[in-house]
């Protein structure tokens, strides 16, 4: 797992996860859920076994304000068999959450820039990123941050990026 060093950029800085994020964490997905409309779990034990202490964790890492205030996450796993997303073995699975009112902040771009180089790191070569069909959002961050789509099925657009050409 990597344990990447806080990193700062203008008035936000970056940290590993660690398990009393949970409650901030959680909040974040519940305001996108607010905003989005997109249901999901977002309970702090959700996030604990998700992304925090899953056990394929390679980071988890959040953004924050000078504040402290949890403006929004990343989580990158190792994929094993049986991935629930359907990610090859040995490649990434990523997630993002950046809270509504943190959007267009930098904050998407700070958590990649950590996620990339933990991967790199873990040796993965590659990383994919699950996003519904329906979200116009999560579809254009990862495309700007140099993913290519490598399969659609069942409304969920999986895209890629590989690590060496980023």
């Amino acid at each position: 797992m990597a344990n990447l060093a806080v990193e700062r950029r203008g008035g936000m800085h970056t940290r590993p996860a660690v398990t009393g994020d949970a409650e901030a964490m959680s909040a974040v997905l519940r305001a996108i859920i607010a905003a989005y409309g997109r249901e999901r779990p977002s309970d702090p034990d959700f996030v604990l076994a998700t992304y925090i202490t899953h056990p394929d964790r390679v980071a988890c890492t959040v953004a924050l304000d000078d504040a402290g205030t949890i403006l929004g996450f990343q989580s990158l796993r190792r994929a094993r068999p049986g991935d629930p997303y359907g990610t090859p073995e040995g490649w990434g699975s990523i997630g993002t959450h950046v809270a509504p009112h943190a959007g267009r902040m930098g904050v998407g771009t700070a958590l990649f820039a950590v996620t990339r180089q933990a991967a790199s790191e873990a040796g993965i070569g590659r990383i994919d990123a699950a996003i519904r069909d329906d979200n116009p959002m999560g579809l254009a961050y990862y495309e700007a941050r140099g993913f290519r789509t490598h399969r659609t099925e069942n409304g969920v657009v999986h895209k890629v990026y590989n690590v060496s050409e980023g």
